[in-house]
């Protein structure tokens, strides 16, 4: 079970985990170099980090990945500078790494992806490197919101009995999103999730290929639309629009993902002009 964020607090994806950690006042940490210096100054005292002993980047991002049980890092497109060393210290010292390229893999599905990884690989200190803001605008807000989800969807998974650190669980699953009931509800919920390309991209998918990413979507769907707790409304909605058997959590993902295609091909898809 996921215990601590830790980064090495520069500006981009780095923050953007400890804000994710520090809006649900889960624990964070990792290392900083000599000073405290980021690109547009000193970073500010709530990031609980720890300065190195010298001023050089490399360092920072060797330590933390040492620290840590895993890494992931982000980027949108091929990893360079910092994001790159990240991932050369993971083969080095042979620590599992999963690089969630935002070109490639949607925001409202990377969360999932994510925490399966983590429990595939018995994560508890996950390292969260990518790519500087001054190099990727959007990758801020991206991190932030899919590193939060992460932190939700390792709680809403925990088993009785797991250690919990110095935070209410039940406050934060209080805090995920009030499960929709209806179909339409439901995609205006993932919708709002998806950056501008996730939606052209889902949008000139064909829905065959959309299918395919099905497991990742079935566990977003699962734990942000109160699958897991049962959801008879959206389960009544599903079968009021769909002309197929709507039984299962399988069954509604399925529905629901046709219509997110369907919507999203109304809207999003480029068309060629003449």
């Amino acid at each position: 079970m996921l215990k601590k964020i830790i980064s090495g607090g520069q500006l981009g994806a780095d923050q953007a985990a400890l804000d994710a950690a520090i809006k649900y006042n889960f624990p964070h940490g990792g290392w900083i170099q000599k000073g405290r210096k980021v690109r547009n100054g000193i970073l500010p005292d709530k990031y609980e980090l720890e300065e190195m002993p010298v001023a050089g980047y490399k360092e920072r991002i060797e330590q933390n990945v040492i620290d840590s049980d895993g890494t992931v890092i982000f980027s949108h497109g091929e990893l360079t500078g910092g994001a790159d060393y990240s991932m050369k210290m993971t083969e080095r010292h042979k620590r599992p790494t999963l690089h969630i390229d935002l070109e490639e893999t949607p925001g409202v599905i990377a969360a999932s992806k994510i925490n399966t990884w983590i429990i595939e690989n018995n994560i508890e200190v996950l390292n969260v490197a990518g790519s500087r803001a001054s190099e990727d605008p959007d990758i801020y807000k991206n991190t932030l919101y899919i590193v939060a989800d992460s932190i939700l969807l390792s709680l809403v998974n925990a088993k009785p009995g797991d250690h919990l650190a110095d935070y209410d669980r039940k406050e934060l699953l209080d805090k995920l999103p009030i499960p929709p009931k209806t179909v339409d509800e439901a995609l205006d919920q993932v919708i709002s999730d998806l950056d501008l390309k996730d939606k052209i991209k889902i949008a000139a998918m064909d829905l065959s290929d959309l299918l395919d990413v099905h497991f990742n979507l079935h566990v977003y769907f699962k734990n942000f639309f109160g699958l897991w707790s049962g959801n008879t409304e959206l389960l009544a909605s599903c079968r009021s629009i769909s002309k197929e058997n709507v039984y299962r959590e399988d069954d509604i993902t399925r529905v629901i993902i046709k219509a997110l295609w369907k919507k999203l091909r109304e809207t999003h898809k480029l068309r060629v002009v003449n």
